[in-house]
């Protein structure tokens, strides 16, 4: 375990690993609650799973873009560490299964070998930041927004305005006004724009999946691509500081959008900007700028036998870039699974032959980028030897499904098993759809859309239907939505419930109704024309459960009779917060705020010192079985408890002395006094919490 600690040269990055390991020791030796190290795990990546006593890891790779390196190095850290399949994800992470607890922080070292974090993949922390797999090749596009996309995750790596939000938080780039990254079903979504001659974005605000989707608000039509880093640190504190913490279903940016109004909640980021640690950041787009590098090797000469099947895979699986003689191959991937011998072949295939680079797609796939048109029939020879050019690459037939009842805990049906059944009706029974690009099915394993079935036009969500005394597994059929662009999508509506094992029964009900009375209509407006009851009617007898079967019980991929067993979801769970724990928390963010103080990042320091004030505040209020949600209600709640009954007497209301914190630039000077006054304070309750011990024997 000691080899990391010389071996990481960047000492910001050790610290966190041996952070990791010396709270791993903790937990095991029972010094850190259960509850409270979930949270600290969860921001390094490490997830509870379905089995018992061993962890997914979700690695984080900004915009699904990775080097071959870095598969390489990916491809040894799951063979060594896990079981050597890699699953990627909708937000384009890759995930690895079955890691032992004890071994993650070396696994995350070798993983920082190459430049690849587990940092705030999972956890109430600012997500993966995805983006168009096409940014920077897709011919509609008014700039590449890989760039903003990256450096937006460089500042808010670690930045202490976002570790310990409410609940998690999601933002896209989308290269075009197609919006293939879907802004309105994000907490931010960026969509470029050129205005006058300017870059800029036009931005989205407060969207979201889950069991109660939310369409985003649109925030503006345009900000300067200088103000997009401060734009998101303010709404971050706002959601940070207002953020409901007590009840994690309306714990989403969304909800507080909702319960105090878009206008309100504007104006607060907009008494933010005084504080923020930059007015502008200017975000430097050299390197992703530079001309496409020639093939390390020559590339062998090929002719193709098979004519035909190379003339069907170029027509669905490649696409021209924007850069003239260049194209880019998709690869559809199978429930977003692919395995280590292949990714490793795979890896060599674009460091020598194309531009080293390759991107993991929002529909959990993989893109490899500037790939010469004249190369492509020797790509076509060497992704057969993979089984990496099966046709249906973003269509119809390219089904999103989670992980669902394979190893997610809040799974309730599988979304695997149903997933490939629908592919293989698809394929056998519907080739006239095998390039059809207009209707999506997705699918989840339950009511949190982890596979967005609920923005689909075609849905399925896992469920369970009771027959009796038994159980059999079910899916909530939906229909109606879809990405309609710019910033404006449609959710879907929930048209009925139905025993699993009918799903391929529904598929084909619905395709054989639309082929028959479409008329030529889309398939959203065809939906709208007939209406939901129309499709309820046309299901309802596959949700007759008077004829259920032996196998209606049985649900897709298992051979066992179904039993429905949710555990405790880890998205990003509530803490069970204990009065000692958030003391000790709140010393740690003093610990903190010096320490940036001394680097002189004034603004970390500043916000590292709010943070100590809050748990402090929150600690005692716990004590006094004073019920918090948000940190400005708990601050509003001491001044009521404590400052007002003069039970603590301080120089002002707690909530004069904090909220300095906006009405101050984040200078040097005032870093100092704000560090002092948080120490103070925080001497003043351990003083109060030390008398009241003793009281309390």
């Amino acid at each position: 375990m000691q080899s990391f600690r010389t071996e990481i040269e960047d000492p910001i990055v050790q610290k966190d690993i041996i952070d990791l390991e010396r709270k791993i020791a903790l937990f095991r030796d029972g010094k850190i609650d259960d509850e409270r190290f979930r949270s600290l795990r969860l921001a390094r990546g490490v997830y509870g799973q379905r089995q018992e006593g061993v962890q997914m890891i979700r690695i984080k790779l900004p915009f699904g873009k990775v080097t071959s390196e870095q598969l390489l190095r990916i491809t040894k850290v799951s063979d060594e560490y896990s079981t050597g399949r890699l699953h990627i994800t909708t937000r384009q992470d890759i995930q690895i299964h079955y890691v032992s607890l004890d071994k993650t922080p070396q696994l995350w070292a070798e993983l920082e070998k190459n430049d690849v974090t587990l940092r705030e993949a999972c956890g109430n922390t600012v997500r993966n930041i995805t983006a168009s797999e096409t940014a920077g090749i897709d011919v509609d596009e008014p700039f590449d927004v890989s760039p903003y996309a990256h450096a937006m995750f460089q500042f808010f790596l670690r930045n202490p305005i976002c570790q310990e939000m409410g609940r998690k938080f999601k933002i896209s780039f989308s290269s075009s006004d197609k919006d293939t990254a879907l802004s309105y079903l994000h907490d931010l979504g960026f969509i470029p724009k050129i205005v006058n001659g300017e870059k800029g974005f036009k931005v989205m605000l407060g969207g979201g999946l889950g069991s109660q989707p939310s369409h985003a608000e649109l925030m503006s039509d345009f900000i300067p691509v200088n103000q997009i880093i401060p734009t998101t640190e303010g709404v971050l504190r706002i959601f940070d500081r207002f953020g409901e913490r007590a009840k994690r279903l309306k714990a989403r940016m969304k909800f507080l959008i909702k319960d105090i109004g878009r206008d309100e909640f504007l104006k607060l980021v907009d008494e933010e900007k005084l504080a923020l640690s930059h007015q502008t950041v200017e975000i430097d787009t050299a390197a992703f700028e530079v001309a496409i590098p020639e093939p390390l090797l020559e590339v062998p000469i090929v002719v193709v036998e098979d004519t035909a099947a190379f003339e069907a895979w170029k027509k669905s699986n490649v696409t021209a870039q924007k850069q003239a003689g260049y194209v880019s191959i998709g690869i559809k991937v199978l429930l977003g699974d692919f395995y280590t011998d292949k990714a490793r072949l795979l890896a060599d295939l674009i460091k020598n032959y194309a531009a080293n680079e390759l991107r993991f797609t929002l529909r959990q796939d993989i893109l490899i980028r500037h790939v010469k048109a004249e190369n492509l029939p020797f790509f076509y020879q060497e992704l057969t030897k993979l089984d990496f050019v099966n046709l249906g690459y973003n269509t119809i037939s390219d089904v999103t499904a989670c992980p669902g009842t394979d190893t997610c805990n809040l799974g309730i049906a599988s979304s695997t098993g149903i997933a490939v059944e629908l592919e293989r009706v698809l394929a056998a029974e519907y080739p006239q759809y095998s390039n059809n690009r207009e209707i999506t099915i997705k699918i989840s394993g339950c009511m949190n859309a982890c596979g967005q079935h609920n923005m689909a036009e075609i849905g399925f969500q896992g469920m369970s239907i009771n027959a009796g005394k038994l159980v059999a597994p079910a899916l909530q059929v939906l229909l109606g939505g879809g990405n309609l662009g710019n910033g404006s999508g449609r959710f879907s509506d929930k048209v009925i419930k139905i025993p699993s094992r009918r799903g391929p029964n529904a598929l084909r009900f619905i395709l054989d109704d639309f082929e028959a009375n479409a008329n030529g209509l889309s398939f959203l407006n065809y939906y709208d024309h007939k209406g939901e009851k129309y499709f309820y009617e046309l299901l309802k007898p596959l949700a007759d459960l008077t004829n259920l079967t032996e196998a209606d019980f049985i649900d897709w991929g298992n051979a066992d009779n179904y039993v429905k067993a949710v555990g405790v979801g880890e998205c990003a769970g509530v803490i069970i917060d204990l009065v000692a724990t958030l003391l000790f928390e709140a010393k740690d963010k003093l610990t903190f705020a010096r320490e940036a103080f001394e680097d002189e990042n004034y603004a970390d320091a500043i916000y590292h010192a709010y943070a100590g004030f809050v748990n402090g505040a929150k600690a005692l209020l716990l004590s006094e079985n004073q019920k918090t949600n948000h940190q400005a209600g708990i601050i509003d709640l001491f001044d009521t408890v404590f400052v007002a009954t003069n039970k603590i007497p301080l120089p002002s209301s707690l909530k004069q002395l904090v909220f300095q914190i906006n009405q101050n630039e984040p200078s040097e000077a005032f870093a100092k006094k704000y560090i002092e006054e948080a120490v103070n304070f925080f001497e003043t309750i351990e003083m109060f919490r030390a008398k009241d011990l003793v009281n309390e024997k």
